[in-house]
């Protein structure tokens, strides 16, 4: 029997082509790395297919994470490898296709904290989760240059090893953050600590067990934790406002 990977680090390279990033997805995977714990982002996709006006606010996903084959068919054979893809609008960079852990990361937060007033876009979300603000901060000018960026999660003591073959791939700007990349409730949420880091800093504690009754009443009844998550933050939108640092806190005045 296969031992259990184990995700402890999560490292972090941006790539300038297109087709680097096919080569290091690849090379990850047949080191090991298990295709849901690599995240890919990018604005610039080359398609085989013709999709001028592809990427509008109607075809913006919302309601869940497309499965990679049918966003491989549009833009290269690598993201049917992942998991999850979903197009997705981040305030200071625009629309984004994202794969793997790091876009239902986002689809948490776009529904509510990142597209809050106060949002920092990207910067904000991987400060959040550990990163130095000048190391996010120059992945999100280079995503905005249309370059793309690269997330494996590995175990620690291999960490070395895929440093290497990430920067061998062409790999710029490497980070390894300490931790893996937080997921959703597992299930049904317990506590605001099974929230991940991105979505429990901009709540509030009332605000935040507000999330969590919600989140678990739509879970329970449709199984679904895109849209128990999407229907969380709706019902703190509804009865919170922001407070200056895009923290949900301010209770609304019913009349």
């Amino acid at each position: 029997m296969a031992a259990e990977y184990k995700a402890e680090r999560t490292i972090s390279a941006v790539y300038k082509e297109q087709n680097q990033v096919d080569d290091v997805i690849r090379r990850l995977l047949d080191r090991g790395v298990p295709r849901d714990h690599i995240s890919v982002m990018g604005r610039n996709f080359k398609s085989e297919t013709r999709i001028a006006g592809f990427i509008t606010k109607k075809d913006v996903i919302l309601g869940g994470l497309r499965t990679g084959a049918i966003f491989g068919s549009l833009f290269g054979s690598f993201l049917s490898l992942l998991t999850g893809v979903g197009v997705l609008f981040i305030p200071f960079v625009g629309p984004i296709v994202a794969a793997g852990p790091i876009g239902a990361l986002l689809l948490g937060a776009a529904s509510g904290a990142i597209a809050g007033s106060a949002g920092a876009g990207l910067v904000s979300v991987l400060a959040t989760l550990g990163m130095p603000e000048d190391k996010a901060a120059v992945y999100q000018t280079r995503l905005q240059a249309g370059e793309f960026l690269v997330m494996a999660e590995v175990p620690a003591d291999r960490s070395g090893e895929f440093q290497i073959l990430m920067e061998s791939a062409g790999g710029e700007e490497i980070h390894t953050m300490e931790t893996a990349l937080p997921r959703p409730c597992p299930g049904r949420c317990n506590s605001p600590e099974d929230l991940s880091p991105e979505v429990r800093s901009h709540l509030s504690g009332e605000a935040q067990n507000t999330f969590i009754e919600r989140y678990n009443a739509v879970l329970d009844e449709t199984n679904d934790q895109i849209k128990a998550e999407q229907a969380a933050w709706e019902t703190v939108q509804q009865n919170f406002d922001e407070d200056d640092n895009g923290v949900w806190s301010k209770k609304k005045v019913s009349v």
